[in-house]
C-alpha cells in the first residue's frame, strides 16, 4: 500500500513539473512538488525534471 502511494505521488510530482510556460516557471514548479514529495532532494529533482520539460517544449 505504501508504495502505491509512494508512485502516486511521484507521478503527480512529474505532472506539475510542467505546469507553467516559461522555463522559470516549469522549474519552480516542479521544485515544489518535488520538496512536498520527498523534501530538499525532491526540490532539486523536480527542479531539474520541470527545467527539462521547459527545455523539451522550448521553440527554438
Amino acid at each position: 500500500m505504501r508504495a502505491v502511494i509512494s508512485l502516486s505521488l511521484i507521478v503527480a510530482a512529474a505532472g506539475l513539473a510542467a505546469c507553467g510556460q516559461t522555463i522559470e516557471q516549469r522549474a519552480a514548479t516542479g521544485a515544489i512538488a518535488g520538496a512536498v514529495v520527498a523534501g530538499p532532494v525532491g526540490a532539486a529533482v523536480g527542479g531539474a525534471a520541470g527545467t527539462a520539460v521547459g527545455q523539451a517544449a522550448k521553440d527554438d
